[in-house]
């Protein structure tokens, strides 16, 4: 581990109101972009956040540097109180008029950026999706975690954490058709 990490833990333990300073500054963005991408609103990822923020501090002691690194642990506890948040709160719903969304706008070349109305059609077929779901796609995508940290994040396999995208990502294709219809 980075010594200047295992400086942080060992400031955390200690309880230096410094450290935790550090500690925000440090992983603070990073935490709030991954709660934000799973709850989806401002007010409840600042509530979640808090939240994880507070695990955190309070369960340092249980942090082993053998297992991942001290970002990892972060996104393992941010994760589970994104996912937690998520089951608690009522289910949103999406209401789409009928043939507002063309599917030809998903036939574009692979060179070509996606247009805004591609990008709409995905984040309402993202939306429509478990919790736990949209926490993968957000960790792999957005986040560029590797299999095996959001594996080691969501208590996993490297190998189901790649069925589960490949499973994901049908499923997606699906929805999408459906919007488009």
């Amino acid at each position: 581990m980075e010594q200047t990490t295992k400086q942080l833990v060992k400031d955390l333990l200690e309880q230096r109101r410094t450290a935790e300073q550090r500690l925000i500054a440090q992983y603070g963005p990073a935490v709030f972009r991954l709660v934000l991408r799973i709850v989806g609103r401002q007010e409840d990822a600042e509530e979640v956040y808090q939240d994880v923020f507070v695990k955190v501090l309070q369960n340092i002691a249980s942090y082993d540097e053998r297992l991942s690194t001290l970002s990892t642990w972060i996104s393992r506890i941010a994760y589970r109180e994104s996912i937690s948040f998520m089951r608690r709160r009522r289910p949103a719903f999406v209401y789409i008029e009928e043939n507002s969304l063309p599917l030809e706008s998903l036939d574009a070349e692979e060179d070509e950026a996606p247009s805004e109305l591609t990008r709409q059609m995905l984040e309402l077929a993202i939306a429509q999706l478990p919790p736990q779901e949209q926490a993968l796609l957000i960790m792999f995508y957005y986040d560029k975690l590797s299999l095996r940290d959001i594996a080691f994040a969501t208590d996993s396999l490297p190998s189901t954490v790649g069925s589960q995208l490949c499973r994901i990502r049908k499923k997606l294709y699906r929805i999408i058709k459906t919007l488009a219809l």
